[in-house]
């Protein structure tokens, strides 16, 4: 079994996934390529936490701002798949700041330890640079150069 090539076909390829290419040194395809798998996940992701924050088990309590941010995240993440507006980005980017404030303001859930905690955070901020890369790529997006014909 060729493991490098599986690693190559469904971790790294050099369209579909550039996600170590300095977002001012990628070609249109990669920008939408990479767009389109940040918009899947963060509207799957914000759907799923529209619906979930609607329950008053969790630490937000009834606190409506929740799921209705929940819900506008999701569809800047579908606007932003479909325009590539950097207004739409610079929303989505305000995702995980919202996510440490919720932290801030809401405390976590009971059941987690400090190691969990400290994952949560961490995966927050990791997210919030990638964040400023999107949009960064959609600042970019329109002096990207276009790909090279394939032959």
């Amino acid at each position: 079994m060729d493991w490098e090539a599986l690693f190559r076909r469904y971790l790294w390829h050099e369209t579909k996934t550039p996600y170590f290419v300095r977002a001012s040194r990628l070609t249109r395809t990669q920008a939408r390529h990479e767009l389109f798998t940040y918009t899947l996940f963060l509207g799957v992701l914000f759907a799923v936490l529209a619906v979930a924050a609607l329950s008053p088990r969790l630490p937000h309590g009834d606190a409506a701002i929740v799921p209705i941010y929940a819900f506008t995240v999701t569809c800047a993440a579908v606007l932003l798949a479909l325009t590539r507006h950097p207004a739409a980005a610079l929303y989505c980017a305000s995702a995980p700041v919202a996510a440490l404030a919720y932290f801030a303001a809401f405390g976590f859930h009971p059941n987690l330890g400090t190691l969990d905690k400290i994952v949560l955070i961490v995966v927050v901020l990791a997210w919030l640079a990638y964040a400023a890369r999107t949009v960064t790529i959609t600042r970019n997006f329109d002096a990207l150069a276009d790909p090279p014909p394939q032959r």
